[in-house]
């Protein structure tokens, strides 16, 4: 059936509309959109979707088709952070920070569907806060914008659930256009749509799941976040966006603690890795790409340490068997890694990644293209 036939067999009426957002896979820069940086994502054709109907009553009802369990319900006027919840805490959370923006939002029946890999750094948690904030933006007239949508959404993430993630996942499934990356300035929200068609250059960007699971509630991710803070405090700025990436190592000899200093390298560096590649596609030169992304692994590797084995067995192998180039995307400990390469190796670049990964003992990857695609929409 269809989400909006199963939402009527649900609750017992049609929904009054069908959104979906999308999952985002990011090309470069990562652990820098806390950091006010740059960042360069594209959305995936894998979307959350989700028919909706506006209450009046302060009834929120969720349900989700891909998890088992019946209907959620709470009361709108009485979310509390923190709480739990699991999956519900995610388009719950979004009806908070509407709500505790100001924002008259007095329920909802929902009923949701999502074809992007959990737990795979692509970002399923942003889609489901995304499409939730987009049709209650629409149901109830509140006239946000897609970056405000996106905060409301981040702010759901950071504030209701507890994952101090970035921005850039968000404004990604929000503000993505079909055959373009997002070049993002996290610091004001201002982007620019980067034409990105691979297949016209015979070029493919390959996502390789690991089957990974990572969990960026568990500290690990919030650490990274409070050092990189750490280091601008040290070094007297707003944030690491503004330390120069020409006078680096200067100022990283000022910083004492060497797990700080790491975390500062791999953001300047990291930012910097995002302005070659947007003047090297901005030049028709996306062949050279490959190399920026091998690079931006290993300061993920090595500086942030936020790579696993199944990643590094990933770049290695794809890079040995031909790619261009290739890094994990995402917060890591797990999840995929990107692989650029030209269209004629790629199904030998995926068999030598499968066979790598066979030999090792490690679970098949999912391998399949990164197809820039739109952005958040009513369907």
């Amino acid at each position: 059936m269809s989400v909006a036939a199963d939402f009527e067999a649900l609750y017992g009426a049609s929904p009054d509309g069908v959104w979906a957002a999308p999952g985002r896979v990011n090309l470069i820069g990562e652990y820098t959109d806390f950091n006010d940086g740059f960042v360069l994502p594209l959305a995936l054709p894998h979307t959350t979707v989700a028919a909706v109907s506006r209450r009046d009553d302060n009834v929120l009802r969720l349900h989700s088709a891909d998890i088992d369990g019946g209907i959620v319900q709470l009361a709108a006027d009485a979310l509390e952070p923190l709480s739990g919840g699991g999956w519900a805490a995610y388009p719950a959370g979004v009806v908070w920070a509407l709500r505790e923006a100001g924002h008259p939002v007095t329920g909802a029946d929902v009923h949701l569907t999502s074809t992007v890999p959990t737990g795979a750094g692509l970002s399923s948690s942003a889609a489901l806060e995304v499409v939730t904030a987009l049709a209650l933006n629409e149901l109830f007239g509140l006239g946000l914008t897609r970056p405000e949508l996106a905060r409301i959404a981040q702010r759901a993430e950071n504030d209701f659930v507890g994952v101090p993630c970035g921005v850039m996942d968000q404004m990604a499934s929000a503000c993505a256009e079909e055959g373009h990356a997002l070049h993002l300035d996290t610091r004001d929200l201002s982007y620019r749509q980067v034409p990105f068609d691979l297949a016209a250059e015979g070029l493919r960007l390959l996502v390789v799941d690991t089957r990974v699971k990572h969990a960026l509630g568990d500290g690990a991710y919030a650490e990274r976040r409070a050092g990189c803070e750490a280091g601008a405090r040290a070094l007297g700025v707003k944030a690491l966006r503004d330390v120069s990436a020409v006078h680096l190592p200067e100022t990283l000899a000022r910083l004492g603690d060497e797990t700080v200093l790491r975390y500062v390298r791999h953001v300047v560096t990291d930012n910097a890795r995002v302005e070659r590649t947007i003047a090297l596609l901005d030049a028709g030169d996306t062949r050279a790409v490959g190399p920026v992304l091998t690079e931006g692994h290993a300061s993920l590797r090595d500086d942030l340490r936020v790579s696993c084995p199944e990643l590094d067995l990933v770049v290695e192998t794809a890079n040995a068997a031909g790619a261009l180039g290739a890094r994990m995307t995402g917060g890591g400990f797990g999840g995929s890694a990107v692989v650029l390469v030209d269209t004629d190796r790629a199904d030998a670049v995926a068999a030598a990644v499968g066979k790598a990964f066979a030999e090792t003992g490690y679970a098949a990857p999912g391998v399949f293209p990164a197809v820039p695609s739109a952005g958040a929409r009513r369907v």
